[in-house]
């Protein structure tokens, strides 16, 4: 294997200088990013350089930390101590979760800040087994839950490894985890337009679609050692051209943007996608319960399914360091009223960003479990500096960190600008006398304020209900959700409010798509879930999606009504098969004077072998 190296890495690659292999392979591995980074020729380079000194500061921790090999009953057992990659935001493995949590299994895991490392899901895992072998055994039940005994043996099967090394067990190993391909046709012409007009697939990493054929073809591996891990997911991505809006149209959409031509990259078309392109991919450290991570990355900041207002996979992941700790916390004296602590930061570049070209952005996650019923979250998101605005410093970076106050138009137009900020807050909770069946959560944001709930009258909401089993049919479960980014206070801001700001107009698009909700700007909609869960993994669903965006945004409004069936079969432990087909109907006044509809049929096959293809070593 060839390992390309960079300034900071070539000396210690070419000599070790006494460091032990893994060390060495973390830092190969390090120095084939530095160089992708350089070669790119990106803006990025002073992220790169930030997060190449810093994972190789979290490197060195780990060495004055480390344990000398003296059998299994000194080695690390908790997962603050191992490298561990993340589970992706798509995997089966949070639904699965989702109804262990909601039945009262496991109760310090905090679904409003994904992804969870592999470790962090053995250590949850371990958590709820041990409340189901309790359940089980009490002498009062007599019927054992059956259905969740099956979800807990699917998941020990799929995080065996992990709780070996939860139990001592030292594990090196990289290779292929799967390989995928997913054809998709879509009839006649569907939405594609997330800023402004509404879109017919969402929450898909901002993959392409048009009317025609269209397919995804890619790969994940992973690897860990030690204290260190990555991941990467890469795949070929073709999408049929679409042509450009009207003149009129994208007249009108400019207007309302208050640019020369329309934000995102629709709506003036696009030329036939064949391109390769990586979604996650990333390298990661633990230092002393932190995980330090460089690379592009998914988050979903929110307790809702089908929408994360701060940040969702329904734009493709942006390059970021991100400091996480990914297992809870205590603060002495001040967890007795809030209980654990989890954080989340990151701070990163946004892709194909205009106002202004090559923005910054970072935010930060704080969420408690005052009790075990309940999970509560507090975020911030700061889009700031730019090209032809404000240079990206350290003092820039302070001055949006700390920055809460309303600035003057002078301020905003200035070096001194503190950037776009939205700021959200978030929680779920299991209701008092449906504990094991019903579920209340929301979502909220708000731009310019230093919270909703300091400002719900200028909030955008999304609340929802999750029921676990309908009774009588264990393995049903339910989901609603309703979702408003058109506050309550307003009388028509013509989107010009959540998910815009004055100068940083493109705010809260990555490579032409909302990184936020799919509702987008000044829009209202609700979806609608149904759920018949085969086994633990496979499962038949039926769902209903309406959105409407206002008419005081886009002339006339618009109108989108979507019903879908969905099937996910696993025929075989490492084979899995969804199908997917949506009937769509739209109306847009802006695009045609008359009611259009559209047909998106998918089938996607996953293979994901027992033993990854590659190396791995245990002991």
């Amino acid at each position: 294997m060839t390992f390309f190296v960079g300034p900071l890495t070539q000396p210690i690659i070419e000599h070790g200088f006494g460091f032990e292999e893994s060390h060495v392979l973390v830092l190969q591995t390090l120095a084939f990013n530095d160089h992708a980074i350089k070669e790119r020729e990106l803006k990025f380079h002073p992220m790169s350089c930030v997060g190449g000194l810093i994972v190789l500061v979290a490197w060195s921790v780990s060495i004055c930390f480390a344990q000398p090999d003296l059998g299994p009953q000194h080695r690390p057992s908790s997962p603050s101590k191992i490298g561990s990659p993340y589970v992706p935001v798509e995997s089966w493995v949070y639904p699965a979760f989702d109804r262990l949590i909601a039945r009262g299994y496991i109760k310090s895991a905090f679904q409003g800040l994904r992804p969870w490392t592999r470790m962090t899901c053995a250590r949850l895992l371990s958590e709820g087994e041990d409340a189901l072998n309790t359940e089980v055994e009490d002498a009062l039940n007599t019927n054992a839950p059956t259905d969740m005994m099956a979800v807990f043996s699917e998941l020990e099967q799929e995080f065996s490894l992990e709780m070996k090394e939860l139990a001592g067990t030292k594990v090196r190993e990289i290779g292929f985890e799967s390989v995928y391909t997913r054809p998709m046709g879509i009839s006649s012409t569907p939405v594609n337009d997330s800023d402004h007009l509404g879109q017919t697939v969402i929450n898909d990493y901002g993959r392409p679609y048009g009317s025609g054929f269209n397919n995804v073809t890619g790969f994940t591996l992973r690897g860990q050692v030690e204290r260190f891990a990555l991941y990467a997911d890469g795949e070929y991505q073709h999408a049929p051209a679409s042509p450009s809006y009207s003149s009129s149209t994208l007249q009108i959409l400019a207007n309302v943007d208050g640019t020369p031509a329309p934000l995102g990259d629709t709506a003036s078309g696009r030329s036939t996608t064949n391109d390769f392109r990586l979604l996650d991919t990333y390298i990661s450290g633990n230092a002393l319960g932190v995980d330090i991570s460089v690379g592009k990355q998914s988050l979903w900041w929110g307790p809702s399914a089908g929408g994360a207002f701060a940040i969702s996979d329904n734009a493709t992941p942006f390059w970021m360091f991100r400091i996480n700790r990914t297992d809870p916390f205590r603060i002495p004296g001040l967890s007795r009223v809030t209980g654990p602590f989890r954080l989340d930061a990151f701070f990163g570049e946004l892709a194909d960003h205009r106002y202004p070209p090559h923005s910054f952005i970072h935010a930060q996650k704080v969420s408690f479990k005052p009790t075990a019923n309940l999970e509560v979250g507090f975020s911030r998101i700061v889009v700031f500096a730019g090209a032809n605005h404000v240079p990206l410093t350290f003092g820039s970076f302070f001055n949006s960190f700390f920055s809460v106050n309303d600035v003057s138009s002078a301020t905003k137009f200035s070096r001194n600008d503190p950037g776009a900020r939205h700021s959200a807050f978030d929680f779920s909770y299991r209701l008092p006398g449906l504990r094991n069946w019903l579920t209340l959560y929301t979502d909220s944001i708000v731009h310019d304020d230093v919270s909703p709930i300091s400002a719900p009258h200028r909030s955008a909401i999304n609340p929802g209900l999750y029921l676990s089993h309908v009774p009588g049919i264990p393995k049903l479960d339910f989901r609603v959700e309703a979702v408003s980014t058109d506050p309550s206070s307003s009388t028509g801001l013509g989107g010009q409010f959540i998910y815009w700001e004055v100068v940083y107009k493109d705010v809260y698009l990555n490579k032409g798509n909302i990184f936020g909700d799919w509702i987008g700007r000044e829009g209202k909609g609700y979806q609608a879930w149904t759920t018949y869960w085969l086994s633990p993994k496979s499962s038949v669903q039926l769902a209903y999606r309406e959105a409407k965006v206002s008419p005081k945004f886009i002339p006339g409004g618009t109108t989108q009504n979507d019903i879908s069936a969905k099937a996910d079969l696993w025929l075989r432990p490492e084979l899995d098969i969804q199908g997917f087909v949506q009937y769509e109907r739209w109306l847009i006044p802006v695009l045609s004077a008359n009611r259009q509809s559209d047909v998106t049929a998918a089938v996607q096959l996953t293979f994901r072998p027992k033993d990854m293809i590659g190396f791995r070593e245990t002991r």
